[in-house]
This record gives structure tokens, sequence and C-alpha cells, in this order.
């Protein structure tokens, strides 16, 4: 017979029964949905496979900074769903006898994997929103691989539960129970309060509200908030002979006065971070575009942007045609009509439309074009 907290007749709450879990499990589901597929948005665009990356879109101008702030948002949601649901299922996470054949014990395992996945998952997302990373292992290719194993496991769970989820699924098939809607609707009220007070850091609209998120868009340098700084990098001191390197056909050297006096234009674009915030500034600068056309490269060509940094896993940042092309893609070297900061990325950094904060190179030293 079992002992201690799990054994019968332990868990006395009505509401540890089908109808509302599956509510539960639908909002849940949705959330980790999104979840998933605007977090599979960001690591494609991050790092596309070699068929994919000459297939990005530049345009929206706001589109990754709408899908990871999506991300961030449905992830940071998906927490106290996560626990109301867990609460409600845990009695038959702890039935007894643990399997009682071999397909039960199979399907229990299955739940084990889903649960540790997905707990592991939202826990190691809400640490990479504060930028911290107490774990040895990679945080984005882990975060990555988790994805699909939450999925996957979400995908196998929902064709095994499928009969009950159907049963009780219509509010008419269930019968009302006294204590179901002042839990449903305290979860609900959770869910919105943490969206709330932490979506303003991606929701202009909602900033007044942002209190709980790790960043505020509008406070930084120069107005912008900066994630590696130039101390950081490195990169304080710029040496004297500092100058632009484009490598191409028609290869040349630039320096900042020369590359002041090229054609000037200003765009009004967002840097958007993987940790879910984003903010808009207006950049000054020299069209890459006209960068690539001064090397006698033709339209179509990737390049590839190497910073002032001596390491760093962005240093090296390759830049696929569709980005390349337009233009909008600035070498910036003003940022709200100041000259840029070293934080910011002075002398110069890239600045282009629907791409991650991490890929915006600073500290920019040469720029390769590279074979169609």
């Amino acid at each position: 017979m079992r002992r201690g907290p799990f054994r019968a007749g332990t868990f006395t709450s009505p509401l540890h029964e089908p109808r509302t879990a599956v509510v539960l499990g639908r909002w849940l589901g949705a959330a980790l949905l999104v979840c998933f597929l605007t977090g599979l948005t960001s690591h494609l665009l991050q790092d596309p496979p070699g068929w994919l990356a000459g297939h990005l879109p530049a345009r929206p101008v706001n589109g990754y900074r709408f899908t990871q702030g999506l991300h961030v948002i449905s992830g940071t949601a998906a927490v106290p769903l996560l626990g109301a649901k867990l609460w409600t299922v845990y009695p038959r996470l702890f039935e007894w006898p643990p399997a009682r054949s071999v397909l039960h014990g199979l399907e229990r395992l299955g739940i084990a994997v889903l649960v540790a996945a997905t707990l592991l998952e939202l826990f190691t997302g809400l640490l990479n929103t504060l930028q911290w990373y107490p774990w040895p292992f990679p945080f984005r290719q882990t975060h990555f691989w988790l994805g699909w194993l939450a999925t996957g496991g979400l995908l196998v769970h929902l064709g095994v539960k499928a009969p009950l989820i159907a049963t009780h699924w219509w509010r008419r098939a269930a019968p009302a129970l006294a204590g179901r809607r002042a839990f449903l609707t305290a979860t609900t009220a959770a869910v919105g309060t943490v969206t709330l007070v932490t979506a303003g850091q991606t929701v202009p609209w909602l900033r007044a509200l942002d209190l709980l998120a790790p960043r505020r868009p509008d406070v930084g340098v120069q107005g912008i908030p900066v994630n590696r700084t130039a101390a950081q990098a490195g990169t304080l001191t710029v040496p004297a002979d500092w100058g632009l390197q484009v490598d191409g056909p028609q290869p040349y050297r630039l320096t900042l006065a020369e590359l002041a006096e090229l054609p000037q234009y200003e765009a009004e674009l967002p840097i958007a971070c993987v940790e879910g915030w984003s903010a808009s500034a207006r950049w000054t600068g020299v069209r890459v575009v006209d960068l690539v056309r001064l090397a006698g490269a033709p339209a179509g060509s990737a390049l590839r942007v190497t910073s002032l940094e001596a390491d760093g896993p962005y240093r090296v940042m390759e830049m696929p045609a569709p980005y390349a092309d337009d233009p909008l893609s600035l070498l910036a070297l003003r940022i709200n009509g100041q000259e840029l900061t070293a934080d910011h990325g002075y002398p110069a950094r890239i600045i282009v439309p629907n791409r991650p904060g991490v890929l915006q190179t600073k500290w920019v030293s040469r720029i390769e074009v590279l074979a169609r």
C-alpha cells in the first residue's frame, strides 16, 4: 500500500476532473503552439539552412519584432496556464500502480517527457529574457530541440487522450461543478495580469504597464537599450586608422569621413531582440546596396560582415541577398540624429529590416561580397 501524501484519498478537490483539464488544455495548447511556431521563425531567421537563406524576406519591416514579441508573450502566458493544468491533473501523475501494462507504461513515459520538456523549455526561456544562463549547455540550440520534443510529446498526448478530450470538449457534455468557473476565472486573471505587466517591452501602447518585464525599451544609451556593450566586446577604443574595407570584384576602403560624404539615407527601423524587447529609432547612413554596387557586385549578392570584436558568436554575420538588396538596409553612422556611441556600434553598424537584433552587427570593419 502507498504511504504519505500520495496515498489513496489524498486528492480531495472536485476540480481534479476531466472537464477542467480539457478547458485548461485548450488554452495551454494554443499558447504552446503559438510559442513553438514563432520560435521556429526566430530560429530560421537567425540560422537558416542554405536552401532557405536566399529566400528570407526583408519585409514587413516589423515582422521579426511582431513574431518574437508574440513568442515571448505566449511563452510567458503559458507559465500560469501550465501551473493550473498540472495542478488539475497531478493526481493522475501519481496514480498507482505506475504502469498497469506495457502500453500504459509507454503512455506515462510520454507524459513524463512532455511535462519535463515543457517545464525546462519555459524555465530556460524565462531566464533568457533576463539574459541569465546558469547552465553549461548552449541556450539557443537546446531551446530549439526542447521545443520540438515538447511539441512532439504534446501531439502524442493529444492522440492518446483524444476520446477523453472529445467527451469533455463541450460545456453541455460536462456536469456543472461548483468552483470550476471561479478557478478558470482566476487562471484567466493570472494570465491576463502577467501579460499586461510584461508585454509592454514589445507592445508600445502597453508600455505604461511594463512593470515586470526585464527591459524598458525606451530606456538606454541614446534612448535604445543595449545588450552587449563596447566594454564587453572590447571595442571601446577604435583604431586610429579605422576604415571600412569592402571586398568584391572592385575592392576599396573608406574612412569615416569618406563614408559621411556618400549619399546619406534615413530609415525608421526597430531593434528587435530574442529576449522579447524591441524599440524603433531613426537611423542615418549609407545604403548597403550602394556599397555593394561600388564594389562592382551585381544585385542578388550575399554579404559577409565582420565586426571589430575580437570574439563572440556574432562577430561575423552573413547577410542574404534579400536584405543586402533592400533599400532600407543601412550601414548606419547616426541614430536619432546623433553620432553613434561606442555602445551602439561606433563608428558604423548594420541596421536592416526584419532581422534579429543579434544580426544587426555593430563596430563593422569589413563587408565582403560572397559569390552569388
